[in-house]
């Protein structure tokens, strides 16, 4: 049979494009969304139409597309190293999954676009980050500095955007504004973390994350100043406008952060995946903590 005759591939079952998309992927960005509409001070029941739209951007459309762009362009190590995943596995065959990461692009400018100008904007902004940390040319995710700083970004700092855009209807306060940068740098820290588990294989495919650029010490030590040097910022901005409350209780979480951090530090290849859930979880609690702040300023017109 000559490849002029040979079927085209059959349409992947849901449940296969499902597992592309990882849903289990979209918490970090749905999360941050939240902390946007929290932080906006706006009532939920004033924009509910918009409020489901922007959660459907924030995790399945746009989160979901980055998974999808991933998954394609690395189909050839994944065929090595996991094998049971969708596209290698042959459940989303031939250019299926080019085709749903290109669809779920489109999808998400779509939706953002009618929800406004401001969401619209960042979200083409994260899907440029989408595939450009898969893609080539640039292929971010080949580098430890800006691999983490654009999963960084479009994570934290893009949704908490989206979230206060969506609920106050235009450009979010200056105090959000400062307030996501300040968590989306922090974040690069977290990501460094996530490259702990493949520091051996990164290195043999040359991806130069911090662990296997720097050693896995001085890129530990480098995480967690990266983590808590924007928090202290925090603090200190809450504490400037008038919020001891919730600036005190984002030391309380740094203080805990910095316990985990003390076992971290002693064997970082070993302690890593146990940070992701004892040191991460306080900083994304006072990601909301601080939410909850500006949110309560600029509710009550201050």
């Amino acid at each position: 049979m000559s490849w002029l005759t040979l079927p085209a591939p059959a349409a992947p079952h849901p449940r296969d494009v499902l597992a592309l998309l990882k849903p289990i992927t979209w918490f970090p960005p749905m999360w941050a969304f939240l902390c946007g509409v929290v932080s906006s001070g706006v009532p939920l029941s004033s924009r509910w139409g918009f409020l489901l739209a922007g959660v459907l951007l924030a995790g399945p459309l746009v989160c979901g597309t980055s998974q999808a762009v991933n998954d394609w362009y690395d189909r050839h190590v994944d065929a090595i190293n996991e094998p049971d995943r969708p596209i290698p596995s042959g459940r989303v065959g031939g250019q299926w999954g080019l085709w749903i990461a290109v669809t779920g692009s489109l999808l998400s400018a779509l939706v953002a676009w009618v929800i406004g100008p401001w969401v619209f904007a960042a979200t083409l902004l994260g899907l440029f980050f989408a595939w450009a940390y898969s893609a080539p040319p640039l292929r971010l995710k080949m580098s430890g500095w800006w691999g983490p700083g654009a999963v960084a970004l479009s994570y934290e700092g893009l949704t908490w955007f989206t979230g206060a855009a969506v609920m106050a209807g235009g450009l979010p306060d200056g105090r959000i504004l400062a307030l996501l940068l300040l968590y989306s740098a922090g974040a690069h820290g977290i990501m460094t973390l996530n490259d702990f588990k493949a520091v051996a294989g990164d290195a043999a495919m040359g991806i130069r994350s911090l662990p296997v650029i720097l050693g896995e010490g001085r890129a530990a030590r480098l995480a967690c100043a990266v983590m808590l040097l924007p928090q202290l910022a925090v603090v200190a901005l809450l504490l400037r406008w008038g919020l001891p409350w919730h600036g005190g209780a984002v030391a309380l979480l740094i203080g805990c952060q910095v316990l985990a951090m003390r076992r971290l530090l002693r064997d970082p290849a070993r302690f890593a995946p146990w940070y992701g859930g004892a040191g991460v979880g306080p900083y994304v609690l006072g990601m909301l903590v601080s939410a909850f702040g500006i949110g309560s300023l600029l509710g009550s017109g201050a």
